[in-house]
């Protein structure tokens, strides 16, 4: 009878029994509400990470939107009254531009052309084969004085200082290029020597120049006046067939 309880002992042993048992369920409880925590926080981080992605995918392909929206509105829009005004005064400029461009260029030709054709004019005007001409009749004035002085005793120092001006002025006209053709002596050359008369003369070579009449003069090589000579006619030939023939 010893082992049996009183009541108010078996009221306390299921107390804590009950009592065990509910601690128990609240540390299964509390077990698993932290499991149920941890298996939330994971959840959501990776929710968050998967929005993130989400999140990133949207944005380049945003970008990608953007980069490629002004092309396509750029194709896709028709040009506007605006852009095409905008586009016809910058046309107009360049066209302006390029014949200002054109026309400086023609008066620039056309200036050169100018040139050229009056230094062409001036060289036939001022050439040295016309300053030649000129000269020539100047040199047989001075020749013709310093024979006339030669025949006069009393003019000797002039006839000398005529004949030192004539000798310098040779010169100077050779230094251009003028040279003065006498060929008192030499064959008859019927390129520079214009025969005025043929004259026997036994003592003489036939078809020789015998005498100069006037003297000739060439520029640079070419024939500018023939000397004008008497050459030696050989015996028994006619002078008007000697003459033809040598010209």
């Amino acid at each position: 009878m010893a082992d049996e309880k009183s009541p108010d002992e078996e009221g306390v042993d299921k107390a804590s029994e009950a009592g065990g048992t509910d601690a128990e369920v609240e540390k299964e409880e509390k077990a698993g509400g932290s499991e149920e925590e941890e298996g939330s926080e994971e959840e959501v981080e990776n929710e968050e990470v998967a929005k993130e992605e989400v999140a990133k995918e949207e944005g380049e392909e945003e970008e990608g939107e953007e980069e490629d929206t002004p092309e396509a509105e750029a194709e896709d829009e028709p040009p506007t009254v605006e852009s095409l005004s905008a586009a016809l005064v910058e046309a107009e400029t360049k066209v302006a531009e390029f014949k200002d461009q054109a026309l400086r260029a023609k008066a620039d030709v056309e200036n050169i052309r100018r040139r050229a054709a009056r230094d062409v004019e001036n060289a036939h005007k001022y050439a040295l084969e016309r300053m030649t001409g000129e000269l020539l009749p100047v040199l047989d004035s001075l020749e013709k004085a310093v024979e006339s002085a030669a025949m006069a005793t009393q003019a000797s120092a002039v006839g000398e200082g005529v004949e030192l001006s004539l000798k310098m002025f040779l010169t100077a006209l050779s230094r251009v290029g003028i040279e003065q053709l006498d060929p008192l002596g030499e064959p008859f050359d019927p390129q520079f020597h214009e025969a005025l008369a043929m004259v026997e003369k036994p003592d003489s070579e036939p078809n020789s120049v015998m005498e100069v009449i006037q003297r000739g003069y060439s520029l640079n090589g070419r024939l500018v006046r023939a000397a004008k000579v008497v050459v030696v006619k050989a015996a028994g030939e006619d002078e008007e067939c000697a003459v033809n023939a040598d010209a």
